[in-house]
């Protein structure tokens, strides 16, 4: 697989992933990714985004429960 920025090499290996999101910051430090070898451009496959999803859906459930009554 060519990599869509740069054209480089993608490898198999790991990468962070980090979003500010309805009053958090998430940071997974080491989530499974093709990198590019030249620009280091991750890209996330599907299995990933969808646990990455379900993550955050868990948290914004959570935030949810814990936002002050109005």
């Amino acid at each position: 697989m060519k990599c869509a920025h740069c054209q480089g090499e993608m490898r198999r290996s790991t990468a962070p992933f980090h979003v500010d999101r309805k009053g958090y910051h998430l940071s997974l430090d080491e989530v499974p990714a093709l990198v590019c070898s030249q620009c280091g451009e991750p890209h996330f496959e599907e299995r990933e985004v969808e646990s990455i999803q379900t993550v955050l859906s868990h948290l914004d459930e959570q935030m949810t429960r814990m936002a002050p009554a109005a």
